[in-house]
């Protein structure tokens, strides 16, 4: 059975193609555009294990986002990305731009598989 990943970007295109390495993964795939968007489907949706979410976003950081997503579901596992960034601040990260490989092996040393 698929882990459900949720995939957090506020850059269209970006989210699209990280969801769709993600599939070819294996993984069952839920998205949002921002924070606001992702606490309320990690409220709804009991499924989701994991959380790839962007760093730099509006409104919200990855990195606020991820802290009140593990305070409501201690167990959810967290997977930072960024193209700017170097420090995930206690969670693990994955630089953009990255191919399917990349995201592979950055979830089989920190999330698990699909």
């Amino acid at each position: 059975m698929a882990r459900t990943v949720l995939v957090v970007d506020d850059e269209p295109l970006i989210l699209e193609l990280t969801a769709e390495m993600l599939k070819d993964l294996g993984c069952d795939v839920v998205t949002a555009a921002n924070a606001t968007e992702a606490l309320a489907k990690l409220k709804t949706d009991s499924r989701i294990e994991i959380l790839i979410t962007d760093i730099n976003m509006p409104g919200m950081t990855g990195y606020q986002l991820a802290q009140k997503a593990k305070e409501r579901r201690s167990d959810l596992r967290v997977l930072m990305l960024s193209g700017r960034e170097t420090d995930g601040h206690g969670f693990p990260m994955i630089r953009k731009p990255f191919m399917q490989e990349d995201l592979a092996r950055a979830l089989k040393h920190t999330t698990g598989l699909c």
